[in-house]
């Protein structure tokens, strides 16, 4: 796979192919991010809870992270025009349905599927983008424009839909979806020749067994990471069942891997003890990504701010991806130590953690909030590329894409632990809070009574109904509990992720073996975009 086949036709010049790889990357990672940059608007458009919506996001990130070995055979096999355009269409075609559908259960189904066509749509694209860089300069570069736009996918989806929303149905966005991905495929089709980058490799034994053990386990992750807090755990019957499904899962795919000549995922990979090591950083990095979703969160609930006012602010955390994507670039070409590189970029976190935490008040003005907002978003710029790409570097070359497959499946379980550690504190200590704050302020009977009787007095002023102004007295109290209750899960929250970001910091600097690993730029085949 190199230059010398001819995939563009002759006239092409090389900035229109980069543009056109471009326009079909971007509405793929849009997508990707669609429902849970908009989860209220999705929930209240299809009437299921804030949970479903973060589901179906569970389901799309299954179905791609789970396909990315078996789909490296299809790609294989199948003229890379065809091949990109097959994609397309069908992508195209899931969003049409999902635009006319309301049934939530068949959007779950729809948005599965997507995840396999995104997965098939970003490897191709990535491989096309990566076989035109010779250099290692270009292809840090690339890895780092491309890691760059991931990070930024959720906020530039919350910038470019927030209007929308407000204006328009939730189902809106698929139309929208379908209409971004013409202009691409349309160039690419008149761009490109019809040839194949790889000898074509028939499809038969394909590891569909191995396949479907591991894109189970996926979901039922996910399931049990977003719906067990909501059914208090292990006393429902469904999160018991997925439990024990999960075990019996790992059981036999590791059976099976072991017997097979070629398995599905090298297994072996985990005796490298610095992978270990960049997939415990990816793990917590992923961690520390999701707490980013209380503070955007605070801003709405809390903070009274619309979503067109947090797109605004999340310009400066794209800003700062962008900023810290193009350090971290150069630092890599450099020969920066990547341990230093590590914690530069995880110090930057931990700051804005500690800031977050002294920030966290019933009023704050937009303004103030600036500082953090870059500061999350230097942080993540600087670790992301770095650590995915030491990761993939730290597997073995014998074992082929295992590293980035399960790398992948490490950026997953961080999501899904982040969900469910939200969970846990949004529901039990925000509760814990509630109560306390509720107690304390029935022992200062006299003084909320006074406070009651004011807010009462003045709503009567107003020409409110006397019985309509103690009900609204009572609600203004009971909406300022409910403020303090989310502050202090957040501030509890922020904490937590703090320690733990002190004991990566920490392990960073007692493992001075992370510098032996080489970060290879020139693989033929880059980390899959889907990381």
């Amino acid at each position: 796979m190199n230059k010398a086949i001819p995939v563009f036709k002759p006239w092409v010049p090389e900035w229109l192919i980069r543009l056109a790889l471009f326009l079909v990357v971007l509405p793929g990672l849009i997508l990707f991010v669609l429902s849970i940059s908009n989860a209220n608007a999705a929930a209240g458009y299809y009437g299921v809870s804030p949970n479903d919506v973060q589901y179906s996001f569970i389901i799309f990130y299954s179905a791609m992270a789970s396909f990315v070995v078996l789909e490296s055979r299809f790609f294989k096999n199948i003229a890379s025009k065809e091949y990109l355009m097959i994609s397309v269409i069908l992508l195209m075609t899931t969003c049409f349905l999902c635009y006319l559908i309301r049934d939530f259960k068949l959007v779950l189904i729809f948005r599965y599927i997507q995840g396999l066509l995104t997965c098939c749509t970003l490897s191709i694209t990535a491989t096309l983008m990566f076989s035109r860089l010779l250099s290692e300069r270009a292809r840090e570069i690339a890895f780092s424009v491309i890691y760059g736009i991931l990070l930024s996918a959720i906020p530039f989806s919350t910038i470019a839909t927030s209007t929308l929303i407000d204006n328009f149905n939730f189902n809106v966005i698929y139309k929208v979806a379908i209409y971004s991905y013409l202009p691409g495929a349309a160039l690419m089709f008149v761009i490109m020749n019809n040839v194949r980058l790889n000898r074509k490799f028939p499809l038969y034994q394909l590891d569909w067994p191995s396949f479907l053990i591991y894109t189970t386990g996926f979901c039922l992750v996910g399931y049990i990471a977003v719906y067990a807090q909501e059914y208090d755990w292990f006393d429902d019957k469904n999160i018991r069942i997925a439990a024990i499904l999960i075990i019996i899962l790992i059981i036999l795919f590791i059976i099976r891997q072991k017997g097979l000549k070629r398995p599905y995922i090298y297994l072996s990979v985990f005796r490298q003890r610095n992978f270990i090591i960049g997939a415990l950083l990816l793990f917590v990095f992923y961690i520390c990504r999701g707490s980013f979703g209380i503070t955007t969160g605070i801003m709405g609930a809390v903070w009274g701010l619309d979503p067109i006012h947090i797109g605004y602010l999340m310009i400066y955390n794209v800003v700062a991806i962008i900023l810290a994507a193009i350090v971290s670039c150069k630092l890599i070409l450099i020969k920066k130590s990547i341990r230093h590189i590590f914690i530069y970029g995880f110090s930057i976190l931990l700051l804005f953690h500690i800031v977050m935490c002294f920030m966290f008040n019933t009023q704050v003005d937009a303004e103030e909030l600036i500082i953090p907002v870059i500061l999350q978003g230097f942080g993540a710029g600087l670790l992301m590329a770095p650590i995915i790409l030491f990761v993939v570097s730290s597997s073995p070359a014998k074992f082929g894409n295992t590293g980035s497959a399960v790398g992948i499946f490490i950026r997953f379980s961080g999501f899904c632990s982040s969900i469910a550690l939200i969970n846990y504190f949004q529901l039990y200590r925000q509760t814990d809070h509630f109560n306390r704050f509720q107690d304390q302020l029935n022992g200062l009977t006299l003084a909320t009574s006074d406070r009651l009787s004011a807010v009462r007095n003045a709503m009567i002023a107003k020409g409110v109904a006397p019985d309509q102004a103690t009900k609204i007295a009572n609600s203004l109290v009971n909406k300022g509990l409910i403020a303090q209750s989310q502050l202090r899960f957040a501030l509890d929250y922020y904490q937590i992720i703090s320690w733990a970001i002190l004991g990566i910091l920490l392990m960073i600097i007692l493992f001075p073996s992370i510098n032996r690993t080489i970060i290879n730029l020139k693989s033929k085949r880059p980390a899959p975009i889907a990381y």
